[in-house]
């Protein structure tokens, strides 16, 4: 009974995180070692706040900052090693992404929880104290969604109307109390500052810049891209003539372009444009080319200009005035296609009718929706596995065709868990494969290298061949034979690399 008594006139929370000696004590005993245990501590701590009563405002968001730091070395770790582990186990990359993703929900609703406690308790002794922490609180709830929104694209998923609710309704209610373009340092571990505002933005940009023809790890680094150019950017209540894209803040619907204009005039709508950050965005594209990378831009790890540059190229062709225009006129159709992925399938089925007799009867059946010169859209109604990529090698036949086409998948969508719809670059209609041999002199012996040899779409001269990864040498000419020719191959340059095989670019000459 006693207990009872002095809890009702007791100043602190009854929780092991009001105690600011134990709060401390926890934070220092996170494994240093493992980081996936560490994070998911401190996120077990959140779930236990969701309900946690007697805290005053401002002690109960300190804690919430607190855990947060504490958590930010470690959560980035776990996310460098899901966007940079090579074949990583697919169960290993559903548990990263699910903590990961689900630790970032959890902190933005604590963080929304705290303002939403500031409205409805406004004679909380803690009030006046946090009214001065609403602008941080406020930026880490936008950030935390706006990190969620980039977790969902590393899977090509949908994003739902909640999470652009959540991104919108925060945003709308810091604008109408004055604080949205209030300058916060988000993370003591971070440089720079940023707001509501700027965290709103981020968000808008990443979406609009068409993510879903990028890998994970191209995905990370467009949205520090985005970050930096993002000062550049024109931000708008009004449709000004330069504004490219809107969005409806209060709608929970993703930002569109201006070729469909809103419906009706709304306090809600917005509009942005590249303002400054296209013509910057393109010098840096240029400094690159010449192996130069500007010492104040933050990727998160030193990048060789062949990772960097397709980012860059393709963050110019959706920040420019125009939206990026189909190189051929797409077709409505509907047919299914047998698909076989990889180099080594790929290899197989060009190199004749008997050795690609084995790997038919493993193909998957896909639908496809529309075709043009350039290649196809697919729907894949079952997911087998967990090869979809962005950058996978695929061979592809027409139900009851006899002509195998080469492809690499380049915008993959997931519309649920077990379908999504795919975009297909057409390689070639008449891959053949080959041995290569490097070019050597003496007497020195040398291992042959498959190459699929693309026997169209070359400049006059010239030879592309795809190879596995790693295998193009711009200083080792290569030579094979076909049909009682001898080709020589001296190298040009890489044109393109893919998910473990790349594309190089030869002059051709008969060697006989």
């Amino acid at each position: 009974m006693l207990a009872v008594i002095m809890n009702l006139f007791s100043s602190r929370p009854d929780h092991p995180l009001g105690d600011a000696k134990e709060l401390k004590r926890i934070i220092t005993a996170l494994p240093s070692d493992n980081s996936f245990k560490a994070v998911d501590e401190v996120y077990g701590w959140f779930e236990s706040l969701q309900s946690a009563d007697g805290f005053r405002i401002d002690h109960y968001f300190d804690v919430v900052r607190q855990l947060d730091e504490a958590a930010q070395p470690y959560i980035r770790l776990l996310t460098r090693n899901y966007l940079q582990t090579p074949q990583l186990s697919k169960s290993e990359e559903r548990r990263l992404w699910s903590l990961c993703y689900n630790y970032w929900g959890e902190v933005s609703s604590l963080y929304a929880l705290c303002i939403e406690r500031s409205k409805k308790n406004p004679k909380d002794k803690g009030g006046d104290a946090f009214k001065a922490l609403l602008p941080l609180a406020a930026t880490r709830l936008m950030a935390a969604r706006a990190t969620q929104l980039k977790w969902v694209e590393y899977r090509y998923e949908p994003v739902g109307e909640d999470l652009w609710r959540g991104l919108g309704q925060p945003y709308l209610a810091a604008e109408a109390e004055g604080y949205a373009q209030k300058p916060v340092a988000l993370y003591p571990s971070l440089s720079g500052m940023t707001s509501v505002t700027a965290q709103y933005l981020q968000a808008l940009i990443f979406c609009s810049s068409s993510m879903d023809s990028l890998m994970p790890l191209e995905i990370e680094l467009a949205d520090r891209l985005i970050a930096h150019f993002q000062p550049g950017f024109v931000f708008s209540n009004d449709c000004l003539p330069e504004s490219v894209c809107w969005v409806d803040a209060a709608s929970g619907l993703p930002p569109l372009r201006l070729a469909r204009l809103p419906d009706r005039p709304a306090p809600s709508l917005r509009f942005f444009s590249p303002g400054s950050a296209a013509q910057a965005l393109n010098e840096l594209i240029s400094s690159v080319e010449l192996g130069k990378v500007p010492a104040d831009l933050n990727l998160g790890g030193q990048y060789p200009a062949k990772v960097l540059l397709p980012v860059l190229r393709h963050l110019a062709l959706y920040w420019a005035p125009e939206p990026p225009q189909r190189d051929h006129p797409r077709h409505p159709v509907k047919t299914r296609i047998a698909v076989l992925q990889g180099f080594d399938d790929c290899f197989t089925v060009f190199a004749g009718n008997i050795a690609r007799l084995g790997k038919e009867r493993n193909a998957e059946s896909w639908i496809v929706e529309n075709v043009s010169l350039g290649g196809f859209c697919a729907t894949v109604d079952e997911l087998v596995g967990d090869w979809l990529k962005i950058g996978a090698l695929l061979c592809m036949q027409p139900e009851g065709g006899e002509n195998w086409v080469l492809g690499v998948l380049r915008r993959y969508n997931k519309d649920s868990s077990t379908q999504a719809r795919v975009g297909i670059e057409s390689l070639s209609r008449h891959a053949q494969s080959v041995e290569l041999r490097p070019r050597t002199t003496g007497f020195s012996a040398t291992g042959t290298i498959p190459g699929i040899w693309l026997r169209e779409g070359n400049a006059p001269g010239e030879a592309r061949m795809v190879l596995p990864s790693s295998s193009f040498n711009v200083r080792q000419s290569l030579e094979f034979s076909h049909e009682g020719r001898r080709y020589l191959l001296t190298p040009i340059e890489l044109e393109d690399t893919g998910n473990h095989f790349e594309i190089g670019r030869y002059r051709e000459t008969a060697a006989d």
